[in-house]
């Protein structure tokens, strides 16, 4: 059995948004213990709020208070809490109708098991202890008994209003390749570059996909292609990656090897950035140990002739 080749791997980004006035009042109000809705022209509590109606479409602003009480419409148990969840003990995730909302908010619902939770369930707010104005502030529920809290009518409008956000989104995952890929990889190990050529159109891949995008055939025959190339188009980078220690600005390329029918891509060094052309000839350059290509530098030959690779940009 050949070897089943894997690897983990992490895509994480921070996203930094600006809002409008509208998230921004219902943001702040977190922050400050209260939780806001918006009301449509029909008279419908929206929360959370938006800014259009997602029925009409017509701009919505007119902000109102809404109780940190309110009643779970559905939810689900999750047993195995994930690294940046609400809480990292099991949990329910729940829709709770807030009193005085007509849609309902999701959420964290803290309770000792799923037979402790039932749809029309009772609960309320559990404010997080330090709050900064994000949806965070709002720990999670909590089971709860009492009374409906009474809404003290607030209007919205708040000193310091919170007016952007920073996201962070994090895919964690494992990879496993195919029986193309896997071959492209063990060639790479041994510092050689394979493609696969379809039968049907005779276009060689590389990296390899074991078929042919255009065809739809099926594609087994290896063919060795590079190592030099010709960069097809690029990109100037001005923000340093996290982790990545390369300084900027650089250039990432997509290079068409010679011999393949497709450009992959890779950085571009040993010439200054703004001299890094579309036609440019390079070829790959190996770091010891490395299982693939470090970066790719010129040849020094002539630049290719647009009409050799006006077909793979």
């Amino acid at each position: 059995m050949p070897e089943v080749l894997k690897a983990p791997l992490v895509v994480e980004f921070p996203f930094t948004r600006s809002l409008g006035p509208v998230q921004s009042a219902f943001l702040t109000g977190l922050r400050e213990r209260v939780v806001l809705g918006v009301r449509t022209g029909d008279g419908r509590v929206l929360v959370p709020p938006v800014e259009y109606d997602p029925v009409t479409a017509e701009e919505i602003r007119d902000l109102v208070e809404v109780a940190p009480t309110g009643t779970v419409t559905t939810w689900a148990w999750n047993h195995e809490p994930r690294r940046g969840q609400p809480l990292t003990t099991p949990f329910a995730w729940a829709l709770v109708r807030l009193d005085g909302a007509d849609t309902a908010l999701l959420h964290a619902l803290d309770a000792p098991g799923p037979d402790a939770v039932h749809t029309g369930m009772r609960v309320r707010v559990r404010w997080a202890k330090e709050r900064s104005g994000t949806i965070t502030d709002i720990a999670c529920f909590e089971p709860y008994d009492g009374d409906s809290a009474e809404p003290a009518g607030h209007t919205g409008e708040f000193a310091d209003t919170v007016t952007g956000i920073v996201a962070h989104a994090r895919l964690d995952y494992t990879y496993s390749p195919g029986r193309a890929q896997s071959a492209y990889i063990h060639a790479l190990a041994d510092r050689r570059m394979v493609g696969e050529r379809c039968p049907s159109c005779r276009k060689v891949y590389v990296p390899p996909r074991g078929a042919c995008p255009t065809c739809g055939q099926a594609t087994s025959q290896q063919v060795e292609v590079g190592p030099r190339g010709t960069v097809t188009t690029f990109c100037i980078v001005n923000i340093k990656a996290k982790n990545l220690d390369i300084e900027v600005p650089y250039v990432y390329a997509h290079i068409a090897l010679d011999g393949a029918d497709l450009a992959l891509h890779g950085r571009i060094a040993g010439i200054p950035y703004d001299q890094v052309r579309m036609g440019l000839r390079v070829e790959a350059v190996w770091t010891e140990g490395a299982r693939h290509p470090d970066h790719y530098r010129p040849t020094g030959e002539p630049d290719a002739d647009y009409d050799t690779y006006r077909e793979l940009l």
